[in-house]
């Protein structure tokens, strides 16, 4: 069974589908946000590592986030990899932040600009917990630049809620039971955040703005590039459900699929509610016991349970009244409601080997022989209508594991609780961990306000580059096809290709396809094309222009270029032996090779077969049309 995309729009309007993004984008600084550390990443082995457990603080409220609360139940032990060039006191806590650093603010504010967003008067730093150890420090300071923006989308406005400026968090090496290894190079080089409202209509729309945003920030040269650079976290949401959110989607390809299934996942676990209300069940009225049942099994044939014995772990059984048949629900095309507790019993209480639980309807499958089954159904008191389930571990992570059960079983009489979910490469998802909620943030005390004047913002304003879709529509008029203009938009030879189109006359076309295709060509060719300066490039078509050589010898002179740094475009025209040639020299290279047709037929005289031989002598120095019409004009004759 597979996860099929609808795309009929009718679909997603009756689900009351709701979407918006929060994209995260690395930027392109030499140091990081809060330190004067270099912002760079690392393949080589860590300078030194350290072990540190996290645990929740109160808000400045008083009170404790769910999430914080939850990653303190998995008790892991979190393990740093540090490098002595990239990582310094402040990132492991034990030192005040820095003062936030400018060329990142200004990064942020031209962005913010770019977005239609208002800037705000003073940057205010927040702390947003973050207890799952990817941040030592248990929390990230994140800052508003700009609010209420707006991209042009599908002919539509997406509005933009704000653009934060923050620091990234470590990178995941493994997480493999009670231990997770994050590498710090990561940590806390700036990122940008831009938040859309929920106004994207469909999941098509939802990859379509996500790489909008992205070549809108691509476009400015200063963010990073390559892979873990940008991140795009998806909210989904459905009428009757609640906010959930696809965490950290690494490709735009993902994107459609994912959401496409998110909604149908939650249109799913609203079917469930539906059903278990007709049973009855509500979190008033739920019931359920547990028990240890290591003793029944001390000869199974369970694969998995024997392992768990054989470990001497224990076995726990609990039974969900009246959940009949309810775990066997599919919610995802390839995963039923059980999965949805497995993934809770796997994240929450760390017991990580899949499969982590079985339960009544699957008991047979799962290697339980019929005493085995008997006994358990006695010893629950076990009707019809009930389901027992089962998981197996240390007992210190069963009770952990039972108590998720539970709440995972009582939030189906609920519908869809607010979550974050890791979304894999087939588009479909499995719990993260829990929604944050609001009093995940408050206030940094350490860090100062920082004020952005007029001065200031006028000084990035009259530097500020043209707005994509302004680019966009411009190139529109020039006649390029939709990939260049979009390749085009966001490169770093725009500018020089701006300046080419407006100064010569030579075709725009001509000039994208050079700057976009052939230098990425030549590029995957091992040529270092970086060595050919905006100035050569200008002489190149310069002198085309003047009709200096034809357009077939632009490669040969580019790769000339990149190979011989110090030489010019009259260079190459000169070594390469690429001097135009007149029309007159063309049909005299043509009449001498239609000599060797003299006894030849003439409609077995191929024009392919004679422009070649021409184009053999005299390529790159004319243009090809040109041979053509003098070789069509002999064979005529």
């Amino acid at each position: 069974m597979k996860n099929k995309i609808i795309h009929d729009n009718g679909h997603y309007k009756k689900l009351g589908f709701k979407c918006g993004l929060e994209v995260h984008q690395q930027l392109l600084t030499e140091k990081k946000l809060f330190c004067r550390c270099k912002a760079v990443l690392h393949k080589d082995k860590p300078s030194t590592t350290i072990l540190r457990h996290m645990r929740p603080t109160l808000s400045e409220l008083g009170e404790y986030d769910g999430t914080a609360l939850m990653e303190f139940k998995t008790k892991k032990n979190v393990i740093y990899q540090l490098y002595n060039d990239s990582i310094c006191t402040y990132e492991m806590d034990d030192t005040p932040p820095f003062q936030l650093n400018v060329q990142a603010l200004d990064i942020a504010i031209e962005i913010s600009l770019l977005l239609n967003c208002s800037i705000v008067d003073e940057i205010h730093i927040s702390r947003k917990q973050y207890l799952d150890g990817s941040i030592p420090t248990g929390f990230q300071r994140t800052g508003i630049i700009g609010i209420e923006g707006f991209i042009p989308v599908n002919n539509k406005e997406i509005r933009i809620i704000q653009l934060s400026l923050e620091e990234d968090a470590c990178r995941e090496v493994s997480d493999i039971g009670h231990t997770i290894v994050f590498k710090t190079d990561r940590l806390s080089i700036p990122l940008a955040e831009v938040v859309t409202y929920p106004d994207i209509s469909n999941p098509k729309e939802a990859r379509e703005c996500a790489e909008y945003i992205g070549r809108l920030l691509r476009s400015t040269g200063k963010v990073r590039r390559g892979l873990g650079s940008v991140r795009q976290d998806v909210n989904v949401s459905i009428t009757g459900g609640t906010r959930v959110e696809l965490k950290g989607v690494p490709k735009l390809q993902y994107i459609e699929k994912a959401v496409a299934i998110e909604a149908d996942r939650q249109k799913a676990l609203l079917d469930i509610k539906k059903e278990l209300r007709l049973r009855g069940i509500s979190k008033a009225t739920f019931k359920s016991e547990y028990k240890d049942v290591t003793s029944i099994f001390n000869k199974t044939n369970s694969k998995n349970i024997k392992k768990a014995i054989k470990n001497k772990e224990k076995v726990y059984g609990i039974i969900l009244r009246l959940y009949a048949n309810i775990l066997n629900i599919h919610t995802q095309a390839q995963y039923t409601f059980a999965d949805e507790i497995s993934g809770r019993v796997k994240v929450i209480a760390c017991i990580d080997n899949l499969p982590n639980i079985t339960y009544s309807e699957n008991f047979g499958d799962f290697g339980l022989n019929k005493k085995e089954i008997s006994e358990l159904k006695k010893l629950f008191n076990y009707k019809t209508t009930d389901t027992i389930v089962l998981v197996w571990g240390k007992k210190s992570d069963l009770k952990t594991a039972i108590e998720e059960i539970k709440i995972r079983a009582i939030e189906a009489t609920e519908g869809v609780p607010s979550e974050t979910r890791q979304v894999f490469k087939d588009g479909s998802n499995t719990f993260e961990r829990i929604l944050p909620g609001p009093d995940r943030m408050y206030p940094d005390t350490d860090t100062p306000p920082t004020p952005i004047t007029e001065k200031h913002l006028n000084s990035i304003r009259k530097n500020l580059p043209e707005k994509l879709w302004e680019t966009e529509k411009r190139l529109k008029k020039l006649g390029l096809s939709e990939p260049l203009i979009k390749s085009l938009g966001i490169s770093k030879y725009l500018k020089i290709f701006n300046k080419i189109v407006k100064e010569l006359k030579v075709k725009p076309s001509i000039v994208a396809v050079t700057l976009q295709e052939k230098m990425k060509y030549l590029e995957r060719k091992g040529k270092d094309v970086k060595l050919i300066s905006e100035d050569k490039l200008y002489q190149l078509f310069e002198m085309l222009n003047k009709q200096k050589f034809s357009k077939e010898a632009i490669e040969i002179i580019l790769t000339f270029l990149a190979e011989n740094p110090k030489k010019n475009v009259k260079d190459a025209i000169n070594k390469l032996n690429i001097k135009p040639i007149k029309k007159e020299e063309i049909k005299e290279i043509v009449e001498k090779i239609l000599l060797n047709y003299s006894n030849t037929k003439k409609e077995k005289i191929s024009l392919n077969q004679i422009m070649g031989e021409v184009m053999d002598i005299i390529r790159y120095r004319v243009d090809g049309k040109i041979v053509k019409e003098v070789v069509e004009l002999k064979l005529q004759k």
